[in-house]
């Protein structure tokens, strides 16, 4: 149910970047926007909740910058360059060949089974979002460049899970690692971002500033979270498969509130993914 939460959390996130869009901010920018809102909540959150879950040992250090700037900011670069050249459902199906890097590295890291239910979860799950894509009628509506794109993400995506297994072997909480994930992602990107026009939208108004805050805690400071928990009591391909709710959720969201089509192949791709 944690992991099932953050994937729909996750799948919210197209309105979130198409109204950063119309403010003028693009890919790295939202990702600067994000990491440093995100680091900011729960470094004050855990400043209150238990300031000792601020304290990380120097060995440990790597996890953190595999999780924060090796996967984050190299996955949300790619994800959001990906959403402003694509469909919202198109997007998230891209992201989700991460299922298949996660099984493959799980299984070599950590020496994870690859079972038949695995195998025949993992097979749903692909052609499903196969199906959302609408790629198999469409194929011409994906560049070489957002497939590239896609896989980047896939790829940035699946060494998260890789980076906080780690962490969690080595006794990190789930708050430290979510936490530590977007101080490194921060500090990778924001040298790589206009902070000025990123600052500037955001105190344009008070809404603006609330929309950031907010946006920061639905799409990904909870998620993260929550992701962190379920993956504690799970292998990392189960978490993998589960949280492909993400593009169902993005593909809804995209017809519902942007008007994208939604044909019987989409519909025929929820199911399968579900």
């Amino acid at each position: 149910l944690f992991v099932l939460a953050a994937g729909i959390c996750w799948g919210s996130i197209g309105p979130f970047i198409r109204t950063f869009n119309k403010a003028g901010l693009y890919s790295l920018d939202i990702v600067v926007l994000r990491s440093i809102s995100t680091t900011i909540f729960l470094f004050l959150f855990l400043l209150v909740y238990d300031r000792r879950l601020l304290k990380i040992r120097l060995r440990d250090i790597w996890c953190f910058i595999g999780t924060g700037i090796v996967s984050m900011a190299f996955f949300n670069f790619c994800y959001f360059s990906l959403i402003t050249i694509s469909t919202l459902s198109a997007a998230a199906v891209m992201l989700y060949t991460a299922p298949v890097f996660v099984m493959v590295l799980s299984a070599i890291l950590f020496r994870e089974r690859m079972t038949k239910n695995k195998a025949a979860a993992l097979l749903l799950t692909v052609l499903g979002c196969i199906f959302v894509t609408g790629v198999i009628g469409d194929a011409a509506s994906l560049s070489l460049r957002a497939i590239l794109l896609g896989l980047g993400a896939g790829l940035g995506y699946a060494l998260y899970s890789i980076f906080s297994r780690f962490a969690l072997r080595k006794g990190c909480h789930s708050f430290t690692i979510s936490f530590y994930t977007f101080l490194f992602a921060s500090i990778a990107t924001i040298p790589m971002a206009d902070f000025r026009k990123i600052a500037a939208v955001g105190t344009s108004s008070l809404f603006m500033l609330l929309f950031c805050l907010f946006s920061g805690f639905v799409t990904t400071a909870l998620p993260y979270i929550l992701y962190n928990f379920g993956l504690a009591g799970m292998e990392n391909g189960q978490a993998a498969i589960i949280a492909s709710i993400e593009p169902v959720v993005a593909t809804l969201l995209g017809f519902f509130a942007f008007h994208e089509r939604l044909t019987g192949g989409n519909l025929i791709g929820i199911v399968l993914v579900l």
